[in-house]
């Protein structure tokens, strides 16, 4: 089975394959040279403000917990003795939101082999803990179906379907009960999220309804649905419907009207996929009602304004026909995003400060869009993202990995409910590989398995990111970027990011926190192999034996330390991510 290697740059060849197929340093502002931690007795601390949960995250909140930090094992390190030219001021008092364990996720897909057979490759993700893994994923979705073996198609299910090109092609379906070494079958599935210890949220084929030739081909397309929710067994929550259908890389975009039977355009529009969204819920719902069990279905919007520049037509009014037609039946919307320009040779300042600007971004959007068609704001989940940047392996790289951690910061930030990255493996092409495994295809002696860079930054994230983010803003570079977060058991968390190419000395001031003994920190920097785009990540100085990715005695890495009498003062080298975390009184 040939892999598809890019979800970016193969949307052409997965459409074949599967039918088809801060703030500015003011010049006159003093920089402490010993940061002001509260100490209890020394100052009144004033006590976290509890936030009401957002819109935006709704039910993604539900079985919320506070979460705990046990220090690690560390080796005493002395502070650095250069100046401090960047302050970070976290305050303890104020909660921006708490944080959805949803937005750690990842997709799997039915090109990479079964996964629950993959002892490795299970072990990592469990120390990453992703909480939530999408199935099937990506386009593969609108020409999957769940219940069949190899060959055993719907009868109403046609030969041909149309190619981005809109050209006639062989269909090539995929099948649930394929049991092949190379594909993922969805018994294989459940055995994964179960070895995982992950949740599971499942996108169901949608486009069955467009291509389907029988007399009512949403109604049919609805109860195969319905019938993956009462095989499922109350198992999964989270369901979509569909997977980026508004493009022409998607099957049912375009079908062939001679032989719809039910008046179906040959072109899909937003309040068509609106009117099949609420026979989908509908049916699905009672499927869950028959199971004595709740389950959240999802509806896609585009995540910007299609009205500005040279966007799909169909794009342009997706949004306010789904609104519209499907009213209030979705519990969720989905957004996708890339990020970076597409299929550009971005740069590295290019990709990272994205993370910002199209976080927010969407998010704004995803309140205007909703507010300006009359429609109720829902949960956001952007179950798609990764970075579209290609030619110099930038999605294989540290840089990719530092994106990552600024991505998981941005989405807290802005009051996400849940995200999944794009994907656990996919295939190197040359550097252009949105894996966060590698399969070891690469012709340089990376093994299958071996994680990215990527995956260190987002282990790391999690062990020392809390369960509430805290306000935090940063003085002296616009290079500097700061997560801030608290633990239930009483720590403090901190990710600290420097984007740019100097070595910065940073003081952490928190206020209203009562500090204990230490703090402890690991940092994260690329290598000097391929300019700025290297494939290694170091932790602490430790970084992996091959050519690629990262330490593989990750777990057991010693943290550094320092006492918190005196300040908290970290170094924060050219282009590196260090997770703080600061021990309670």
């Amino acid at each position: 089975m040939k892999i598809v290697n890019n979800k970016n740059t193969s949307r052409w060849m997965l459409l074949i394959c599967l039918a088809f197929t801060a703030c500015k340093k003011s010049p006159e502002a003093p920089m402490p040279e010993t940061p002001q931690v509260n100490p209890a007795g020394t100052s009144t601390i004033i006590p976290p403000k509890d936030v009401s949960t957002a819109t935006t995250i709704g039910f993604f909140l539900d079985n919320w917990e506070g979460r705990s930090f046990s220090a690690p094992a560390f080796a005493d390190v002395a502070k650095p003795t250069a100046s401090a030219g960047v302050t970070i001021n976290a305050d303890y008092s104020e909660t921006i939101s708490k944080v959805s364990k949803y937005l750690f996720g990842n997709n799997t897909n039915p090109y990479i082999g079964q996964l629950g057979n993959e002892p490795l490759l299970i072990n990592h993700v469990k120390n990453l803990s992703p909480n939530i893994m999408r199935f099937p994923g990506g386009n593969i979705s609108s020409a999957f179906f769940f219940n069949s073996g190899p060959g055993q198609k719907p009868t109403d299910a046609p030969d041909m379907l149309y190619n981005q090109s809109g050209a006639p092609v062989n269909a090539g379906y995929w099948y649930g009960k394929n049991t092949a070494s190379w594909t993922f079958s969805v018994d294989n599935y459940y055995s994964f999220l179960q070895q995982t210890n992950s949740t599971g949220i499942i996108s169901v084929n949608y486009s069955y309804a467009r291509y389907g030739t029988s007399a009512h081909p949403d109604q049919v397309a609805a109860h195969l649905a319905a019938d993956w929710v009462r095989f499922d067994k109350g198992k999964t929550k989270y369901w979509e419907i569909g997977n980026e259908d508004a493009g022409p890389w998607q099957a049912g975009y375009k079908i062939n009207t001679a032989n719809n039977k039910d008046g179906q355009p040959e072109i899909i529009n937003g309040a068509l996929y609106g009117k099949h969204f609420k026979v989908f819920a509908d049916s699905m719902r009672k499927a869950a009602a028959e199971l004595g069990v709740t389950i959240k279905i999802g509806g896609q919007l585009i995540q910007y304004d299609a009205s500005i520049g040279n966007s799909n037509a169909v794009d342009k009014t997706w949004n306010s026909g789904f609104l519209t037609a499907s009213g209030n039946t979705a519990d969720f919307y989905i957004v996708h995003t890339y990020y970076t320009p597409y299929a550009q040779n971005s740069s590295a300042s290019v990709i990272l400060n994205t993370a910002a600007t199209e976080s927010k971004s969407i998010m704004d959007f995803m309140k205007k869009t909703t507010q300006d068609n009359g429609a109720p704001l829902k949960p956001i989940a952007m179950t798609e993202w990764n970075i579209f940047a290609e030619g110099s392996k930038q999605q294989v790289s540290h840089i990719a990995g530092m994106h990552a951690t600024m991505v998981l910061g941005e989405l807290i930030k802005n009051n996400y409910g849940m995200a999944s990255r794009w994907d656990l493996a996919n295939g190197y092409a040359g550097g252009n590989d949105h894996g966060l495994f590698s399969l070891g295809d690469e012709g340089n002696g990376t093994t299958k398995w071996t994680p990215r860079p990527a995956f260190y930054h987002m282990y790391y994230f999690q062990k020392f990111f809390g369960d509430r983010m805290i306000a935090s803003s940063v003085s002296g570079s616009t290079d500097v970027v700061s997560y801030a977060s608290g633990f239930a058991s009483g720590a403090a968390g901190i990710v600290v990011v420097n984007k740019g190419t100097s070595t910065q000395t940073a003081n952490i001031n928190l206020s209203n926190f009562a500090a204990g003994t230490r703090y402890y920190y690991y940092t994260l920097t690329g290598g000097d192999d391929n300019v700025e785009f290297s494939a290694k990540v170091f932790v602490n100085d430790n970084g992996p034996t091959g050519v690629s990715g990262g330490p593989a005695n990750y777990q057991a890495i010693t943290a550094k330390s320092a006492l918190v009498d005196g300040g908290i003062k970290i170094t924060l080298p050219p282009r590196s991510v260090v997770f703080v975390a600061v021990d309670k009184k």
